[in-house]
């Protein structure tokens, strides 16, 4: 049976000699090992001018044979590299049948720093400790574009953000393919208000990413959520309607930003004249007990009375009176005129 296959990635190897062992390993275990069956031909992967092997995207129906024998070979080669990562998924109607990360692993010093550093990244008080880790995977290899990555994401919880735009770049400029680089760099312009610099970087994060990768959602939904505040509404509602309509397991982060984002959908919404859709969202997003988001009770309330309000619909006044019970002094303003 065939099976929808995506792969997508690239592996820098750093030096000649690393290049040429994997591109001979490569060759010798096709040919050896799996009779040839596997999905590429070296010369379709292998790029000796950048010293990588690079697969921006490829999607096809693959017989499963001829994927393990794809994915077992991918990760073997990848072990001769310096940075980089390969993603490879298997899928049958939307459901995930295989899933390999392939990334170098060896006891490289530029590969033991970096996930070393990697590691402490998210470890509160563990900012500095991670940098230095981080420093030491550059100063092994420059050409780096994942550590210069981390490296910038320190420096902006750090708050340091000339810094973390400059290693941004630096990333992207070493591998353009990466959307986690887009991702952060967007993070920055937002910090700074420069919200449509930030719309054109979580462009190139969903365009560098799939639909399978938590990376792409993020960056849909932050992009509805800056639409929606330079009052761009019809890209704010393609983007938000994308997100809140996804089925995220339990296990996704996005899961926990479904409140947000509907509640930037339903704004959205009000703002386009589709009040009965509004008020869906609206309660769609209270329906729903736990999230991220920091909107109040009050302030939920009042945003569904008013699309109630607007849509001729019973029980605005209740939710008004609730908001304004609450606190809510828009509310409390609204009942008295």
């Amino acid at each position: 049976m065939l099976q929808k296959t995506i792969i997508q990635g690239r592996i820098e190897y750093g030096t000649e000699k690393s290049y040429q062992m994997a591109l001979k390993m490569y060759i010798q275990r096709a040919e050896k090992y799996y009779k040839n069956d596997v999905l590429f031909e070296p010369e379709e992967i292998f790029f000796e001018d950048g010293l990588l092997l690079s697969i921006p995207r490829f999607v096809k129906q693959v017989y499963p044979k001829t994927l393990r024998n794809t994915s077992t070979l991918l990760a073997y080669i990848v072990q001769f590299g310096l940075s980089g990562e390969l993603n490879l998924w298997a899928i049958d109607e939307g459901k995930i049948l295989m899933y390999n990360h392939m990334e170098p692993t060896s006891d490289k010093v530029a590969v033991q720093q970096y996930i070393k550093g990697k590691s402490l990244v998210d470890q509160k008080g563990k900012e500095e400790e991670a940098i230095i880790a981080l420093n030491k995977a550059i100063e092994k290899y420059d050409g780096h574009a994942q550590a210069y990555e981390r490296r910038a994401k320190v420096n902006f919880m750090l708050k340091r953000e000339h810094d973390a735009l400059r290693d941004y770049n630096k990333s992207i400029g070493l591998d353009p393919s990466n959307p986690y680089a887009y991702l952060g760099k967007a993070e920055v312009y937002i910090s700074k208000k420069e919200y449509q610099e930030a719309v054109d970087c979580l462009q190139m994060t969903i365009k560098k990413s799939v639909a399978l990768q938590t990376v792409h959602w993020h960056g849909r939904r932050l992009k509805g959520k800056l639409h929606l505040k330079l009052k761009q509404y019809k890209e704010a509602e393609f983007e938000l309607k994308l997100f809140t309509k996804r089925e995220f397991p339990e296990n996704n982060p996005n899961l926990k930003w479904k409140r947000d984002a509907l509640f930037d959908y339903g704004q959205t919404q009000l703002e386009l004249e589709d009040y009965s859709a509004a008020v869906d969202s609206f309660q769609k997003m209270m329906d729903i007990e736990f999230g991220n988001d920091k909107i109040s009770k009050a302030k939920q309330l009042r945003f569904r009375g008013i699309a109630k309000q607007k849509a001729g619909q019973n029980g605005y006044k209740s939710d008004l009176k609730a908001a304004a019970e609450a606190g809510d002094k828009v509310a409390i303003k609204m009942l008295a005129t």
